[in-house]
């Protein structure tokens, strides 16, 4: 196509030619001292154009012989500026490739390159990512005095003004070596470092909860659960498993009553409400000496215990089991509407039967005790707790063979 464009144009410049110059009679007449030269102008026209042609063409062949050292140079740093992006891909490549002595090596004349390139002195980026390629290979090859070192270097030049993404990616790396050395505070540090946006990343969050729960911070871990869990990190169920795992370590990370308290009133108001939860700290508060705090955070969920599912009616039913001690006659109409409502539940019977017993109400309590003390489906510990609290009534109707008989059965189960 362009072949048949520039025939087209040589034809069109000859049609022009012809039109022009063939009926031009015009005479140019030269003088130089003596001398007349006479020309056609046809001819006077082409020597001008030729000439022309000549005088730039010596032109730019003087300059391109004066601008040639210049230009050496120029290709020179241009040939240096490839051989560094060319150093840093390797770099990349082999380090996603596992090949991490050869990623430093690269990084390594990365940077030797830059240095002695002046279009890529002022490029931090680039510095910034060969220093955070070198610094990982170096990680991973269990090297950490010269990972650290990089790693300085590499926060040096975030200092000086190099920010952006490779920056933070530099300290999200940073935060994840700190994990892996087992430095739960040297990571925090990185990460309280980040921006505020990059900090609510998804990958800051995880990096954080892992810190968190490494620093033994469960309630720091446990709000950094919460944001993951809304930012759809985990699956539903994965979720609510891991924000009960966390919530149950803050309410055993308390060492008194009072310290409980406050644990609880930092939980989250969905926490609260969480049968779970709310079960093991009405057990961690009877362990305490609280169980009034116990029966008070069970009570929301004690009001609507059918509606519970049946694995959470079983927890906080036999949660107030534990917690019956010094239970208050207010419970009383409690545990009866449950043992009315779900008769053939073992655990709210077992949890009746504690609180009918707590209360020496022991005729309303032998029913309740004995189905409880009589199911298999029921935890070890709670048919054990049922066969002594029988012992009990047994002593106190002055029935020793009974309770005896009691004993054994409890001391029986394993």
């Amino acid at each position: 196509m362009r072949g048949v464009i520039w025939v087209v144009l040589l034809f069109i410049v000859a049609v022009v030619a012809a039109a022009t110059l063939g009926s031009n009679d015009g005479l140019v007449a030269l003088y130089w001292g003596g001398w007349r030269a006479d020309l056609s102008l046809n001819l006077f026209v082409l020597l001008l154009v030729v000439a022309c042609f000549v005088v730039m063409t010596a032109i730019r062949a003087l300059d391109a012989l004066v601008t040639l050292p210049q230009r050496a140079r120029e290709w020179r740093a241009l040939q240096r500026e490839r051989a560094g992006q060319r150093s840093l891909r390797e770099a990349l490549a082999d380090y996603f490739g596992a090949r991490y002595s050869r990623a430093h090596k690269a990084a390594e004349r990365a940077l030797v390159i830059q240095s002695d390139t002046p279009a890529l002195t002022g490029d931090r980026d680039f510095r910034v990512l060969a220093n955070l390629l070198a610094a990982g290979s170096l990680h991973r090859l269990q090297d950490r005095p010269r990972r650290d070192q990089r790693l300085r270097q590499l926060l040096d030049a975030a200092d000086a003004g190099g920010v952006g993404s490779a920056v933070d990616g530099a300290r999200l790396m940073a935060a994840e070596w700190a994990l892996d050395d087992r430095d739960a505070s040297g990571a925090l540090e990185q990460l309280a470092a980040l921006p505020g946006g990059v900090g609510r990343r998804t990958q800051a969050l995880r990096l954080q909860l892992q810190a968190a729960r490494m620093a033994r911070r469960p309630l720091e871990a446990l709000h950094t659960a919460r944001l993951l869990a809304k930012h759809q990190a985990f699956s539903t169920v994965a979720a609510r498993g891991l924000l009960r795992s966390l919530a149950t370590e803050v309410l055993e990370s308390a060492h008194d009553a009072d310290q409980l308290r406050r644990q609880w009133m930092a939980l989250d108001v969905s926490d609260r409400r969480d049968a779970a939860v709310a079960a093991r700290a009405a057990q961690r508060a009877a362990t305490l000496g609280a169980a009034d705090d116990g029966r008070a955070w069970l009570r929301p969920l004690w009001d609507r215990l059918a509606e519970l599912p049946g694995d959470e009616r079983t927890l906080v039913a036999l949660a107030l089991a534990d917690a019956a001690g010094g239970v208050g006659i207010d419970w009383l109409p409690r545990a009866e509407s449950a043992v009315a409502a779900m008769p053939n539940d073992a655990a709210v019977a077992a949890a009746a039967g504690v609180v009918f017993a707590e209360r020496q109400l022991w005729g309303k309590a032998r029913r309740p005790l004995e189905q409880a003390a009589a199911s298999p489906q029921l935890e070890p510990r709670a048919r054990r707790r049922a066969w002594r609290a029988l012992a009990r009534l047994a002593r106190e109707e002055n029935d020793e063979a009974r309770a005896a008989v009691c004993d054994r059965a409890a001391a029986a189960i394993d």
